[in-house]
């Protein structure tokens, strides 16, 4: 009974960790005092020692501005892990940074990684936390984490249905009883939205933007439906023609019109997803909605297009940034309850 005891004391002194890991931000829950950490998923390195000069929102500050010796690296990609070794250094510095000076009782962690990570890439966020100094670790799905986070009865025999939409994958699921029963993962998120509006831009107007102007005209003006009085903004790149910097007015009719294929790809991931549901679980989405979390869920009118294509009421969280982040934090804090859930634990 004393051994329990102690255990049991353990845990509770544990400053656990819920880490959403990102392909645009990285965001850490720590138990008992929240979100204690927000910073772009980038890392920049010296190309010719390898040797990691920054990490975070500095990292991102050098997009687009780096001589040649200098390489930032966004270690996820698309939703997926497309250097793992950077993303481990990325890994162990958040963790270390959220730790603080507490290193007396190691924490647990549980890490929410997109659907389509591979055994390697799973092994590879596992190692990276207990290097960091985790005591245990584990991995839970982006959409059950969300849906943790955004509060939906995921233990119940009922179906819940989350859309989580963030910077490099759309991942649709239908929950119901601890278990995700039916899925769908779309490279159609925030960074395609703006590689389609920079293609747009380049091709109609013979003007090259950078990725940083493209993500603000998105959250400026960008829009999922078009409007009759559409919001304007003036923006600046590089004149195909003559090479030399240019102004141009564009507007929000526009972006919609530049963003609508990936658009239509989450539509379709939706709809695919609801196709698979078992009638029962269809009936209780019918009736309780559709939620979405996520940094591009909030994407004006977004949410209004996907309830008038489904005829099914459509709710963005009031917590959409951050969902996984909390989801993970309350599943690592009640580890019984949620077990079914993770993917794999050391």
């Amino acid at each position: 009974m004393g051994r329990f005891s102690f255990f049991g004391l353990f845990n509770r002194m544990s400053d656990d960790m819920g880490i959403d890991l990102g392909t645009a931000n990285t965001l850490v829950h720590v138990k008992n005092k929240g979100i204690v950490l927000r910073e772009p998923s980038v890392v920049a390195i010296e190309v010719n020692t390898n040797e990691v000069l920054a990490i975070g929102a500095e990292a991102k500050k050098m997009l687009g501005r780096t001589p040649g010796n200098i390489m930032p690296v966004r270690p996820m990609r698309d939703g997926v892990i497309s250097e793992y070794e950077t993303a481990q250094t990325m890994l162990k510095y958040f963790i270390k940074r959220a730790m603080g000076k507490n290193t007396f009782i190691r924490p647990r962690v549980l890490v929410g990684v997109p659907s389509g990570v591979t055994e390697v890439e799973k092994r590879a966020v596992i190692d990276a936390a207990l290097e960091a100094g985790a005591r245990e670790a584990y991995l839970i799905e982006e959409p059950m984490a969300a849906a943790i986070g955004a509060c939906l009865p995921v233990q119940e025999a009922c179906g819940s249905m989350i859309v989580d939409i963030g910077g490099g994958t759309c991942e649709v699921a239908v929950i119901s009883l601890g278990g995700i029963v039916e899925k769908s993962s779309v490279h159609a998120a925030g960074d395609a939205l703006d590689r389609a509006i920079m293609l747009y831009i380049r091709k109609k107007f013979d003007l090259v933007i950078g990725e940083r102007t493209a993500e603000t005209i998105k959250i400026e003006i960008g829009s999922a439906v078009p409007s009759d009085n559409p919001n304007e903004m003036e923006i600046r790149g590089r004149d195909l023609r003559t090479g030399l910097p240019k102004n141009l007015t564009i507007n929000s009719n526009d972006i919609y019109e530049a963003m609508d294929e990936p658009i239509r790809a989450i539509l379709s991931a939706v709809r695919n997803t609801l196709e698979k549901t078992p009638p029962e679980l269809a009936s209780d989405i019918m009736l309780n909605g559709i939620v979405m979390t996520g940094g591009t869920s909030l994407l004006r009118n977004l949410d209004r297009r996907l309830a008038e294509e489904t005829k099914i009421p459509v709710f963005v969280s009031e917590e959409a940034l951050n969902c996984v982040a909390i989801g993970t934090g309350i599943a690592v804090e009640n580890i019984d309850i949620y077990r079914k859930g993770f993917l794999i634990e050391n």
